[in-house]
Parts: C-alpha cells; sequence; structure tokens
C-alpha cells in the first residue's frame, strides 16, 4: 500500500532532465518564453526582397545601355576568313634540258636577277654557232644576187641593142622586098632574127625582175636590211634567247622552296616547274567576306589585321578591292538554282586588303597564314536600320 501511494505523487521540479515516470504528463512551456524566442528569430524573406526589386530597378537601365550600344555600334565589319598571300611563282624556263647544277637551297633568301639554277648549254650553243654560220651565208647570197641582177641589166642592155640593129635589118630588108631587088628568103630571115632576139630580150627582163624581187624591190639597199638577211638574224637571236634560258634568274627577290625537287643530272622538259619562289617582302591579305557584311564596305576605308600566329601583333592596312562578283562565279561547276529545288545560300565576295609593313617590329608574314580582318565602315548601325526606315 504505500509503495503504492509514493508511486501516484507527482514528480518534483528540480529531478534530472529526460527522466520521467512512466504516467506522470509534462506542463507546457511557459508562455512567455515561446514570445522571446520568436522575437529574436531574424527576418529572412527581407534581404531577397530587397536584391529582387533592386534588379527590376536596374533592368530598365541595362535595356537603356545595351539599345544604345547595339544602335551606336555596327560600324566594324569583321571576318576571320581571310588568309595572308603574296607573290609566288613556280620557277621554270622555256627549253628543254638537263640540270647541269642548282646554286641555291631550300628556303634561301635571294635577290632579284639571282642564279637560281643552270641547265647543260651544249646543244643550244651548237644551235646558236649554226644559226650565225647561217646568217654569215645569207649575206654572202645576198651579195651574189646583187652582182646577178646587175650582170642581168647588162645582159638586157646588149639584147636591147641587138634587137634595135635586127629592127633595122628587118626594116631595109622590107623595102628592097617591095623594091624587088632582094629575095623573100632575106626578108624571112631577117624577120625570123628580130622575133627570136625580141624573145630573149623579154627573157633577160623577167629574169631581172625576179631577181629584183628577191632582192625587197631595191637593189641598192644595204645587205643586213634585206628580207633573206633579217630572218637568219632573227634565227640567230632566238638560239642566243634559248641560250640565256638555259641560266635560270630570279625575277624578283624572295625565299625559294621545295628546292630539292630538282638536282643535277635530272632531265626537265620546256615549262615544267623546278621549285617556287615567294616574296614575303610585298604581301597582302585575302579576305571572304559574307555579301551581307559588305553593305559599306568601300575601298580605301581603314583595316585592322591580326594573325593567328601572332595574337599580339596588329598590322594596319586599307581595303584595296573588291571582286565584281562572288567565289561561286568561278568555280568550275557553278551551282544551278532552279525553282524546283532553289536554297538561298549566302556568298563569298573576294577582298583585298593592303597591308602595311613598314613597322619592322612587326614578326615576318608567311603565305597562306590564317588572319582575322576588321574593317572601319565609319557607317553605324543606326536607329532607321532598327524600324526598317
Amino acid at each position: 500500500m504505500a509503495e503504492r501511494a509514493l508511486k501516484s505523487i507527482p514528480a518534483v521540479r528540480g529531478e534530472a532532465p529526460g527522466v520521467r515516470e512512466p504516467g506522470v504528463r509534462e506542463l507546457p512551456p511557459a508562455a512567455d518564453a515561446r514570445d522571446s524566442s520568436e522575437h529574436k528569430k531574424p527576418p529572412r524573406f527581407d534581404r531577397r526582397r530587397s536584391l529582387r526589386w533592386g534588379l527590376f530597378a536596374l533592368l530598365p537601365l541595362a535595356l537603356l545601355i545595351g539599345g544604345y550600344l547595339y544602335v551606336s555600334g555596327g560600324q566594324v565589319m569583321t571576318t576571320d576568313d581571310a588568309y595572308v598571300d603574296a607573290e609566288k611563282v613556280g620557277i621554270s624556263t622555256d627549253v628543254s634540258g638537263i640540270v647541269k647544277d642548282v646554286d641555291v637551297t631550300d628556303n634561301d633568301h635571294v635577290t632579284a636577277g639571282q642564279i637560281l639554277y643552270r641547265l647543260d648549254p651544249r646543244q643550244f650553243q651548237i644551235a646558236l654557232d649554226n644559226a650565225k654560220a647561217n646568217l654569215a651565208q645569207t649575206a654572202l647570197s645576198i651579195d651574189a644576187m646583187k652582182q646577178d641582177y646587175k650582170h642581168m641589166l647588162s645582159d638586157a642592155s646588149a639584147q636591147q641593142a641587138q634587137v634595135d640593129l635586127d629592127q633595122t635589118n628587118y626594116a631595109r630588108a622590107e623595102m628592097l622586098l617591095h623594091s624587088g631587088t632582094t629575095s623573100q628568103s632575106v626578108f624571112d630571115q631577117a624577120q625570123y632574127t628580130l622575133l627570136n632576139d625580141k624573145s630573149k630580150l623579154e627573157s633577160l627582163r623577167q629574169q631581172a625582175a625576179t631577181q629584183l624581187a628577191r632582192l625587197g624591190g631595191n637593189p641598192d639597199a644595204p645587205t643586213t636590211q634585206q628580207p633573206q638577211y633579217l630572218q637568219a638574224e632573227a634565227q640567230v637571236e632566238e638560239a642566243q634567247r634559248q641560250l640565256d634560258h638555259t641560266v635560270i634568274k630570279a625575277p624578283f627577290a624572295g625565299t625559294v622552296t621545295s628546292v630539292p625537287s630538282i638536282a643535277p643530272g635530272k632531265y626537265l622538259a620546256a615549262s615544267t616547274t623546278a621549285f617556287y619562289l615567294v616574296d614575303n617582302d610585298h604581301v597582302w591579305i585575302s579576305a571572304n567576306p559574307k555579301e551581307t557584311e559588305l553593305t559599306y564596305v568601300r575601298p580605301g576605308q581603314h583595316v585592322f589585321v591580326t594573325v593567328d600566329t601572332y595574337p599580339d601583333s596588329v598590322w594596319g592596312g586599307t581595303v584595296e578591292s573588291v571582286s565584281p562578283a562572288a567565289s561561286q562565279e568561278f568555280s568550275l561547276l557553278p551551282a544551278q538554282n532552279t525553282s524546283g529545288n532553289w536554297v538561298k545560300v549566302v556568298q563569298r565576295v573576294p577582298m583585298r586588303v593592303r597591308l602595311d609593313t613598314s613597322d619592322k617590329d612587326n614578326p615576318p608574314l608567311r603565305a597562306g597564314m590564317s588572319a582575322i580582318v576588321d574593317v572601319d565602315t565609319g557607317h553605324a548601325r543606326g536607329f532607321p536600320r532598327i524600324f526598317g526606315w
């Protein structure tokens, strides 16, 4: 009985926390304690609300700044479809022959007129000697023709005197025949002689005319002005030209490349490219911007060029020219757009930019390098373009 009574007595304050007798109900916390804890909680949503309203307030300002930048911008046309270009030529000659020696090595810098390689000149020297001998023989032939022409004129003059004598004998025989003092046979003989000598005179005159034509119609002209001599002289010049072309020289200053493709002893046919010469001292930019980017691009506008190889260097220049036709107009098989399958494609128009390479601090440019071209057109977008005015 006593133990049951003790168990029914409520727990005394001050007992160990967390220890609760079975069947004993805890009292709820005091109201003042709950109010104080709620008063100490910070306002979590005030900071987010202020940030949101601040962003909404900045949105019109951002739109105004973005619109201004868009309207005032657009005057620089930029294209990365651009490459460094330079004068380059395949070194060759118009005569065939065997390579005798090569005077340069790969990637050598050469000056204009410097010897690059030589062909064996023996066959061309023989041809030149033959042409010179033919020229001398032609001069002798012309002098002989002049002497023959003079001799023909002399023979024609002598024959003319014989014809005059025959004409006198013929007239005398005809008069005597009518008077009956001579026979018919004497008259016939005189007539035959006259006709025969006239025929010889005509033949001599034709031969003289033929010889005169061979002398160009002027027998007194100098030998060096006669057609035959000029022809033989031209053959000498052609043989000399071919001999000179066995020594191949640089047409301009630059750098040679692919030189190992030839060697002494190799046979080169006429017009065969031996190696290449590139003029890196005079370069330009070949760009291919879209047709829609060329609205305000004009020759003479200032250009800034950066090359991918040297991202920290900038070259100045000007727009030199814009092609009169798109690139596809020069393709081997131009696109045939029909009404059934036509698809509009933005075309590329070639543009050439002249570079200012006077600044020697800039690194060297090489043909084929990729570049980025910025053209200052001086024409911003403006409001008319936005609203379609």
